[in-house]
């Protein structure tokens, strides 16, 4: 019971990551398709100021994600790491390279320095959710041997962990451009509504023809899996489908209520459903479990106490620096 209660909160705190932070690496990919200088000022000024407050708060989460996995399921953590070293080492050089970009080109003299530094943030935004989807695909798919002792480029480049990859960008962005559509009406800024509106329904559709193809490749790569998110996991899979149906109706109907709960409730649904289908199974097609492959059970327990504080600490730090940022108190020097 100790195991399933802090695998529930790993999948909270990955969550949280996909829900805040993948929309920061969704705007960097709007930011990348925004066209150029002149005509892609106004949308990169406003990616800039929805991002520029919360983007470093939000790795926060990846951090807790990575100790509680390597804490509580060490076995399953030195097998991952091993086995996927090369994606894993791309989407953290990746997010190195995204927070060095984002910071200094709004510090350095020059247009040749700004576009480098510009384009770097944007592809790196672009190919670190990528990798870190090719991760989750090879786990998903069983890619990944107990005791693995080399790196494995066949792991993550089958046919079902590209598709995830790419899946994770879709969703990125589809979460980045339905955020960007309350932030334009919450600042009155009607000509950028529409333009991320459209933006939004195009990501929303390209989403669910990936999450369609997604399933389909685990139909072969994975049956089991497949079965069991066609089965117990069905719920939180029609709940996803649902939100994401939602939002495409509020946002051709130019509504805005309810957009960023529902959008962040469909990813969050995608998330717990893939949790829910490979419960109790940690590697799937090793035998390793929650019940074998957890660390000793005061190890647990004291990781669930560290984590319930942590949440009482950091929670209600992120609800004040989100409701700051909301009344718009954080903008960084030279904005309006």
């Amino acid at each position: 019971m100790t195991a399933e209660i802090v695998a529930a909160i790993l999948f909270a705190v990955l969550t949280l990551y996909a829900v805040l932070g993948g929309a920061d690496f969704g705007g960097g990919l709007w930011d990348l398709l925004a066209g150029g200088d002149e005509r892609g000022r106004a949308p990169r000024r406003l990616i800039d100021e929805a991002i520029t407050p919360v983007w470093e708060a939000n790795h926060v989460w990846l951090v807790f994600a990575l100790v509680i996995f390597w804490t509580a399921f060490p076995t399953a953590f030195a097998d991952v790491m091993t086995t996927l070293a090369l994606p894993l080492w791309l989407a953290v050089f990746g997010v190195v390279l995204r927070g060095a970009g984002f910071a200094f080109r709004k510090e350095v003299e020059g247009l040749p320095s700004e576009l480098l530094l510009g384009a770097t943030f944007a592809f790196s935004s672009l190919l670190t959710p990528f990798f870190m989807g090719t991760v989750v695909g090879a786990v998903a798919t069983g890619r990944v041997p107990l005791h693995a002792q080399h790196t494995s480029l066949g792991a993550w480049t089958n046919p079902t962990s590209l598709v995830i990859g790419a899946l994770f960008v879709a969703v990125c962005a589809y979460l980045a451009a339905v955020y960007l559509v309350v932030e334009t009406v919450r600042r009155d800024e009607h000509r950028h509504e529409g333009y991320f509106r459209r933006r939004a329904a195009l990501a929303s559709v390209v989403a669910g023809a990936l999450s369609l193809a997604a399933l389909a490749e685990l139909h072969h790569s994975n049956h089991t899996l497949y079965r069991h998110l066609t089965g117990r996991a069905l719920p939180l899979v029609l709940l996803a489908a649902v939100c994401g149906a939602v939002v495409l109706v509020l946002i051709g109907l130019g509504r805005s209520r309810g957009l960023r709960p529902l959008a962040a409730l469909g990813v969050a649904a995608i998330v717990w459903g893939w949790g829910v289908a490979q419960n109790p199974t940690l590697l799937p097609g090793t035998g390793l479990t929650l019940a074998n492959g957890s660390a000793p059970h005061g190890s647990l327990v004291a990781l669930i106490a560290v984590s319930i504080a942590a949440f009482l600490l950091v929670g209600p730090s992120f609800l004040v620096l989100f409701r700051l940022h909301g009344r718009q108190l954080l903008q960084s020097e030279g904005s309006p």
